[in-house]
This record gives C-alpha cells, sequence and structure tokens, in this order.
C-alpha cells in the first residue's frame, strides 16, 4: 500500500454539542497522519447537505472520523459513508447507534450478565417527580450524550428537578441511575484488545466537562493499584462489553468498581477523544505505542476492512 497515493478525509467538528472537542481530536490526528507521510483534508461541515456535497466532491480513499457526539457517533454519518462505499475508521452503523444510546446498551449488557446500575428512563413530554424509584444519591443524564454533557449527580430529592430540567435541555429522553460510589476506570480498546487500566481521579465531584478537557482538572493513575485478578477481570469485561455492541477496532469503555470491587459498565464510547487530555491516548502511551502510531492503527484498520 503506498501511503502517499492515500487521500485521507478527517471528519471533525460538525454541529453536536461536542463540537470543539471534536475540533481538537481532527486537528490532532491530521498533525499525525501528516507527520507520518499521509496527504490529508479537514473536513469540517455544518450540515449534513454539506458533508454530502464534500465528500462527493473529494472523493477520499478513506475517512478519519474525529467527530464527537450527535450524528458523528450514533450511526448517521457511519451510514452516510457506508452509502457512498467510503471507508471509515471505528465502528458501523449499528454498533454506533447503539453504543449512543445509553438505555439501549444497558438493555444488551444485562441480557448478557454484565453488571449495570439500576436505572429508569424519564421522557420530557410526560415525565413526574413521583415517578421516580431510584434511590438517593442518584445521577441524571441525557440518554443520547456524551462527555458527561448534561449530567448532574443528585445527593436528595430537593435538588433532582433542577436536575432533570438540565438533562432535558440536551435531550427529549433522560436516565436516572443510582449513584455507585467507587473508583472510575476506564479501559481502552485498540485492534480490539484491552490496552492497560486508567484510573481517574477528578478534582470535581465527578468526571464532568471540565474534568475531562481542562488541563490538570484530573489525576490518570496508570499502571492502576488492583489485585491482577480485579485488573484481568476488568478487561475482560469490557471486552465483552466492546464485542457485544459489535464495535470495531477501538473503542473506551468506562466503569465503575463499587467498594467491593464490583465492576458496573457505565457506557462504551466508539468514538473516544484524541486529545492532549484523552484517556485512549494516554491507555495506548502506557504500552509503548505513542500518538502518531496510534493513529495510524486506526486507519490502518479502516483500510483492511474494505482489502479483505
Amino acid at each position: 500500500m503506498n501511503i502517499n497515493r492515500l487521500k485521507i478525509g478527517i471528519l471533525m467538528g460538525v454541529f453536536s454539542s461536542e463540537r470543539q472537542v471534536s475540533l481538537k481530536s481532527g486537528s490532532a490526528v491530521a498533525i499525525a497522519l501528516g507527520k507520518l507521510g499521509y496527504s490529508v483534508s479537514i473536513l469540517d461541515f455544518y450540515s449534513k447537505e454539506e458533508l454530502l456535497y464534500k465528500l462527493r466532491e473529494q472523493k477520499f480513499d478513506c475517512v478519519f472520523n474525529a467527530l464527537h457526539g450527535r450524528f458523528g457517533e450514533d450511526g448517521q454519518v457511519q451510514k452516510i459513508l457506508d452509502d457512498l462505499d467510503i471507508p471509515y475508521t471505528g465502528s458501523g452503523v449499528n454498533a454506533s447507534r447503539l453504543a449512543m444510546d445509553k438505555v439501549a446498551s444497558k438493555i444488551v449488557f444485562q441480557e448478557n450478565g454484565l453488571l449495570v446500575t439500576p436505572w429508569q428512563v424519564m421522557s420530557k413530554s410526560k415525565f413526574s417527580l413521583n415517578d421516580i424509584n431510584i434511590e438517593f444519591p442518584l445521577v441524571v443524564k441525557p440518554v443520547h450524550e456524551g462527555s458527561s454533557i448534561g449530567l448532574s449527580i443528585v445527593e436528595s430529592p430537593g435538588f433532582v428537578l433542577e436536575a432533570i430540567k438540565k438533562a432535558f435541555n440536551f435531550d427529549e429522553i433522560i436516565m436516572l441511575e443510582k449513584y455507585i460510589k467507587g473508583r472510575e476506570m476506564t479501559v481502552g480498546m485498540l485492534e480490539d484488545n484491552p490496552l492497560p487500566l486508567i484510573e481517574i481521579v477528578p478534582k470535581n465531584r465527578f468526571y464532568d466537562f471540565q474534568a475531562k478537557y481542562t488541563a490538570g482538572m484530573t489525576e490518570y493513575l496508570v499502571p492502576v493499584v488492583l489485585p491482577e485478578e480485579t485488573r484481568k477481570k476488568v478487561q475482560e469485561i469490557a471486552s465483552k462489553a466492546h464485542n457485544l455492541l459489535g464495535c470495531s477496532c477501538f473503542s473506551r469503555i468506562d466503569i465503575i468498581l463499587d467498594e467491593d470491587n464490583n465492576p458496573f459498565i457505565l457506557e462504551v464510547n466508539t468514538i473516544p477523544g484524541l486529545t492532549a487530555t484523552s484517556l485512549l491516548p494516554k491507555a495506548a502511551a502506557a504500552c509503548g505505542i505513542d500518538f502518531e502510531q496510534l493513529c495510524e492503527k486506526m486507519l490502518l484498520a479502516a483500510l483492511k476492512k474494505v482489502m479483505k
């Protein structure tokens, strides 16, 4: 394969609530692949129509999807690329849709024996505080958002309405979950294999948007201090979650270990961040894979899918 002849499009930006994060991820990927000799073009857009026009005009050999949030991460852009027969990095339509839908993915995990936190769903068109059946403290979050956008931890009933209204600002459907006190872990997957665990220790009350994307707001521990049996169990569960949703090549699975080291799946991210503070690059670096190598592995996995 002559990489100098490949025309690579870097999808970034879009019109989701995670636009700014995506711009940072896409820019970092473009620089990394450019250093390796790939011909890359930035592909930012503000509408589906604009994207279709640019894809048809530029005729990319492959697209590196650095979009985060709705449209880019929920199967919509994947469907467009499939229809245009353009290979792209990451998971396909069904896996992307499932992972972005916190209710659908929880059901899959629960049906296959993985631990998930107790939850209930509320609709913006019809909800009542009297319907809450999750004990406090609880977590309130939109069903179809990432990066902890719209998420709140509620300690008592007096603050729950404010948290519900906040979540409804981002989604028509929200989820209430039992809050599990414990240690937050993340497991990056690369080439469908688990990377070293990272423990997340935010300075804020929880790992919110600020803690995720502001340098110095979170401590990341790698290697994680855990019994070897627990570490392996967490990696096995992450691999199972990745495979159950049908994810391809890479993802990042967030897990919380309760006080008895029971691992609860929080969510699967099919397009993890690729910024300076992002977790997948940190996990890859922990086993000797630098950022440029990581981006190339993700790209080559996409090309292999169409070369079989």
